[in-house]
């Protein structure tokens, strides 16, 4: 009896903000960024947990900051993630952070001995962790590493994201704002709506009451017509179900993962945040 051939390996970064028990099932190497609260550093996921991010932030009277891992970092996942066909690196908008950028380096230090196809998902939380999740996929019918990278480069255009926040604050300080800042204006009050554009934060809309927000997004997945791979975040949001129920219009509730913003993204959205992540299916 022949051992099966080796696979194709998939890493991405814990901005993804995937269930943890998820990424384990489809084997997903995630590369941790840091989190600062003012002097203290934690590396996400590992020294600091989800529930222990929010339980910081609700008490802390700053801020916290994330940095990219290091070059290091990743040359340390290649290696142990590669199963000898190859690594498929999905990270993180490199219109957000410098993630990619380190990924890349690692990629071309480690050329004479893995092979390491490294995509920018234009992408972050949840959109980042649908395309890794369904890469993986991929890998496990045990495609080529040439058919794992393009399944991961057709999802980028494909994959939206539209967010609603309770207050801009958290992104703006964190100069992920970009030129939805002259769009959101002073109206503060209002809730405003959010999608990633080409890898960067744009004004989407502007509604009056958080309710609205909430039917709002549904709305959005209504007009995309034919989507797939339904999944809704939330950064520790106590009405989550309430959007949950109205995405059951378009997927059965089983089929729809949920999950919380973690620390990287919830850095800067800021509490009570909650979006939905689906793909537009391919034709």
């Amino acid at each position: 009896m022949t051992d099966p051939a080796p696979t194709v390996s998939v890493v991405t970064d814990s901005s993804c903000d995937l269930p943890g028990e998820l990424a384990d099932e489809l084997g997903i190497t995630v590369v941790p960024l840091t989190v600062r609260f003012g002097a203290e550093e934690f590396v996400d996921g590992k020294d600091l947990t989800t529930a222990q991010f929010w339980d910081r932030c609700a008490a802390s009277p700053t801020l916290p900051e994330t940095a990219a891992p290091s070059p290091g970092a990743f040359e340390e996942a290649y290696r142990k993630a590669d199963r000898g066909a190859g690594v498929v690196a999905v990270c993180l908008s490199g219109g957000l952070s410098a993630t990619v950028q380190s990924a890349r380096l690692a990629a071309e230090a480690l050329r004479a001995e893995i092979d390491v196809r490294v995509i920018d998902s234009r992408q972050a939380s949840g959109g980042l962790g649908i395309i890794a999740v369904t890469t993986a996929r991929r890998a496990a019918t045990g495609a080529t590493l040439d058919d794992v990278a393009a399944c991961a480069e057709d999802q980028v255009p494909r994959t939206r994201l539209f967010a609603t926040f309770d207050t801009l604050d958290n992104l703006r300080k964190g100069g992920r704002i970009g030129r939805a800042q002259a769009f959101f204006g002073s109206v503060l009050s209002m809730k405003p709506v959010i999608q990633l554009v080409n890898g960067e934060v744009e004004a989407e809309s502007r509604q009056r009451t958080r309710s609205k927000s909430l039917r709002y997004l549904a709305e959005k997945v209504r007009e995309a017509g034919n989507v797939e791979h339904l999944l809704l975040l939330h950064a520790d949001a106590p009405d989550y179900e309430d959007l949950l129920t109205m995405l059951e219009e378009f997927a059965p509730r089983e089929e729809i993962i949920v999950t919380k913003v973690g620390a990287v993204i919830g850095t800067h959205s800021g509490p009570r945040a909650m979006g939905v992540i689906f793909q537009i299916r391919a034709s």
